[in-house]
């Protein structure tokens, strides 16, 4: 059976308000569309939580999502960044860059994916960087990888390592 993974992945509450360094009353990520982001817009969504960064498996008979605690072998499971994030996807050929297009269907993304999330009209959670001004807020609020994740180099069955998302 799938362990459970930590409170803090339960749909978080909505950012309230804007950090100090931010002026604007009304965020880039809730006017501007995924597909008009800057590259640094885009980039800065990422809350640096690593859970994307996990092997997962689909499910060929009913196409379900089966996600496992296994970090991508250029995941650093402490900070919860890739190690190689320039050349990660010549390195770790199916490593996914993503696009607004991968946003279409996001459900293979964590409920707390600040990309799932404005994909989907939702927003950002209170921990995210850009709502609290902090990028180890994700940490301290429990929502990324860190403490969980194993390296992949360390583990013989992926396939033993499932996990549930808790909602």
């Amino acid at each position: 059976m799938p362990q459970a993974l930590p409170e803090a992945d339960r749909e978080p509450q909505a950012c309230e308000q804007l950090p100090p360094h931010t002026s604007s009353a009304d965020p880039f990520w809730e006017t501007t569309r995924l597909e008009d982001m800057s590259t640094a817009e885009w980039e800065s969504l990422c809350d640096g939580c690593g859970k994307c960064c996990l092997e997962k498996y689909e499910d060929e008979d009913t196409a379900a999502i089966h996600y496992t605690n296994v970090a991508c072998r250029l995941l650093d499971c402490d900070t919860c960044h890739c190690t190689d994030y320039a050349n990660r996807t010549a390195r770790v050929p199916d490593c996914i860059t993503l696009t607004p297009a991968h946003l279409q269907d996001p459900t293979w993304l964590p409920e707390t994916c600040a990309y799932r999330r404005t994909a989907e009209g939702r927003p950002l959670p209170p921990w995210h960087h850009l709502c609290s001004g902090d990028p180890d807020a994700v940490h301290r609020a429990g929502a990324s990888a860190r403490g969980w994740a194993v390296p992949e180099q360390e583990v013989t069955d992926p396939l033993l390592h499932l996990i549930d998302w808790v909602r």
